[in-house]
């Protein structure tokens, strides 16, 4: 499949066929992913691949999904036949910026301007979202503040922080987000040449956010992703 409509077809599925996923197309998904970029090269982005059944549902239950078949939801977390587990451990990126050719000239670690491992995490999961859709599957998000328990169900290290979990199946017809119903914004709004530029219309973010609401509040991710 060309990239270009990989990119295309790529959206968040929440219902699928219970047909397994075949063990080649998760070979080639986790191949792909593992090549995603990382500062320093620390390559501390992990995954874990579950398909068992009944882990499948004891993180259906963690994640709530009963709740969400209530509201009129298809049974997404517990129907789809693979569930991939996008993890990072900070850890690694603080030892490899104290290896000789990547501290300060005073022997320091660097500051940090920005957490990297969380830029490195979501380009492993894109590619995943990404992988799933050139290997004729579909694929789904659903951020880890909304399954509580995850790390200990998966006797996951304490060094090692998950993100969510990605849903990997064939799809079906599903009930699309009410978010989208928001419209994708115009690259006029969005994209910027040489510098900022303040006329890009509505909608643009000029640093300050709602009355009332905190740049964290502001920032925290949906509980899942949408689009």
């Amino acid at each position: 499949m060309e990239f270009v409509d990989v990119v295309r077809k790529r959206r968040m599925v929440r219902n699928y066929r219970p047909d397994p996923v075949p063990p080649e197309s998760i070979g080639r998904i986790i191949n792909a992913a593992c090549k995603a970029p990382s500062a320093g090269f620390s390559q501390g982005v992990s995954f874990i691949v579950v398909t068992e059944e009944q882990t499948r549902r004891q993180i259906a239950d963690l994640a709530g999904e009963s709740r969400y078949v209530a509201a009129g939801f298809d049974p997404w977390i517990s129907q789809a036949p693979t569930h991939i587990v996008v993890a990072v451990s900070e850890f690694a990126y603080h030892e490899r910026y104290q290896e000789a050719d990547k501290v300060q000239p005073d022997g320091s670690e660097i500051e940090w301007p920005i957490p990297y491992w969380w830029v490195d995490s979501g380009a492993a999961l894109m590619l995943v979202l990404l992988a799933a859709v050139n290997e004729g599957l579909a694929a789904g998000f659903l951020g880890v503040h909304s399954i509580p328990g995850l790390r200990e169900l998966l006797q996951m290290p304490g060094s090692v922080t998950p993100l969510g979990v990605v849903t990997v199946g064939y799809p079906l017809p599903d009930r699309r987000s009410g978010s989208l119903q928001r419209g994708r914004k115009s690259q006029e709004k969005l994209v910027h040449f040489e510098r900022w530029q303040s006329e890009a219309g509505p909608g643009t973010h000029q640093g300050t956010y709602p009355s009332g609401v905190t740049k964290s509040r502001a920032e925290r991710p949906a509980s899942r992703t949408d689009a």
